[in-house]
């Protein structure tokens, strides 16, 4: 679910102006219901541009925003502007003052950077794998739909051993340069990563009703690179999710076929429970509960189909993990921001109650959703590489190539 606001904003859209009474409210709040559904279910081809460039230094090699929770964060961060047709990577913040935000310039990839509201924060900031300077091959996974673009970055020289690796499962809205992020600590730890794309991405097949699945469909794609890495030696797989990507790791650790080449999931700002997802950012829209619980009942029932075009009603029951806890036998690291502000951390939290015997979690404040990374790498990193040392590279390792 990464990129929240342009979703928020989708559903704050259809239900604006809801103060209505009588058969015309009624109607307005099926109307609204409506909306909010298809919202959640179909996939974002553009991305809000909700930050404001209010000057650019090139001399001093600064860029000023409005001031806003995004632009103000510590760390460094991807910024598109103009329609996502340009793009530049900020640093840290210089000044504060007066509604402004001002940050260092670090470069312009590409695009004339100027002032403009057309722009907004990104926590991707690779975008490509040839930038981090790793051997990196562009694959085709055969999924059930077809072929599927994918990254593979090997862990070493090709004479390497290669049997550990960590698959990369991106969020809502997003694609897999979201992963890339992760490559050099994996590969530090001696993983091959594969950052794949799954159904509806933009370069990806399309499913039938071309609607996501919350993680109940696009697991098949997961499984589908599972295959792939077996194939090419894989012995040992940790499979990482971002936010909705935490959803679809978790689907796919309870339906993969493939189950017992997983040795450890790392979760980043996950989903854990869409219905504590989904009511969470309702109320930070300010939606009437009968909207919400309008709208979840839609894409649950068989009946909601012709309304939100999905191709088959989402169990959001399955999709609870709290609920399901004991299902869970995986160690796992989970990171998660308090101040996520997309996906709550309460159910992160909770998981990490139910099963202290398989969860460790960690904590961030004031990283926002899917930025740990860019908020504070030196601890993301190495929150990471001390979990696999503890929890998967050598028991797990072991177990794996015994399989």
């Amino acid at each position: 679910m990464t990129g929240g606001n342009g979703q928020g904003k989708l559903l704050w859209t259809a239900v604006g102006g809801a103060a209505v009474l009588g058969l015309a409210g009624i109607a307005f709040a099926g109307y609204a219901m409506a909306r909010v559904a298809r919202a959640v279910v179909v996939p974002v081809r553009k991305r809000p541009q909700n930050q404001r460039i209010v000057a650019v230094d090139p001399v001093g090699r600064t860029v000023t925003l409005a001031d806003t929770p995004d632009a103000s964060v510590p760390g460094r961060y991807g910024l598109w502007f103009d329609d996502d047709s340009g793009y530049a990577r900020l640093g840290g913040v210089v000044e504060r003052s007066n509604g402004t935000v001002t940050r260092s310039l670090l470069d312009v990839v590409f695009g004339e950077l100027h002032p403009t509201s057309r722009a907004r924060l990104s926590g991707w900031f690779y975008l490509t794998p040839e930038e981090l300077g790793f051997d990196v091959e562009s694959v085709e996974i055969e999924t059930s739909l077809g072929q599927a673009p994918a990254w593979h970055v090997l862990a070493g020289d090709m004479g390497a051993d290669q049997d550990r690796w960590v698959i990369q499962v991106h969020g809502w809205g997003a694609a897999r340069e979201e992963g890339l992020r992760a490559v050099p600590v994996f590969r530090a730890s001696g993983y091959s990563s594969l950052l794949i794309s799954y159904r509806n991405d933009r370069d990806a097949p399309a499913s039938e009703d071309k609607r996501y699945g919350l993680g109940g469909t696009e697991w098949l794609d997961v499984e589908a690179a599972i295959r792939f890495a077996r194939d090419r030696g894989a012995k040992s797989i940790v499979l990482m999710g971002w936010s909705m990507g935490g959803a679809v790791v978790l689907q796919t650790i309870t339906r993969s076929p493939s189950v017992d080449l997983i040795t450890g999931l790392v979760l980043e700002s996950p989903v854990i429970d869409w219905i504590d997802a989904l009511e969470y950012q309702a109320k930070l829209l300010k939606l009437p509960p009968v909207i919400t619980l309008g709208a979840l009942r839609i894409i649950g029932s068989d009946w909601g189909a012709p309304i939100t075009g999905q191709g088959a009603a989402i169990d959001f029951a399955s999709m609870d993990f709290v609920a399901r806890a004991a299902d869970l036998s995986l160690p796992m690291l989970v990171l998660h921001s308090d101040d996520d502000g997309w996906v709550p951390s309460t159910s992160s939290r909770a998981l990490a109650i139910a099963r202290p015997d398989i969860v460790t979690f960690v904590p961030f404040e004031n990283a926002l959703h899917t930025k740990l990374w860019n908020y504070d790498e030196e601890r993301w990193r190495r929150s990471i590489a001390e979990w696999l040392s503890a929890h998967v590279n050598d028991s797990n390792r072991s177990r794996a190539r015994s399989v």
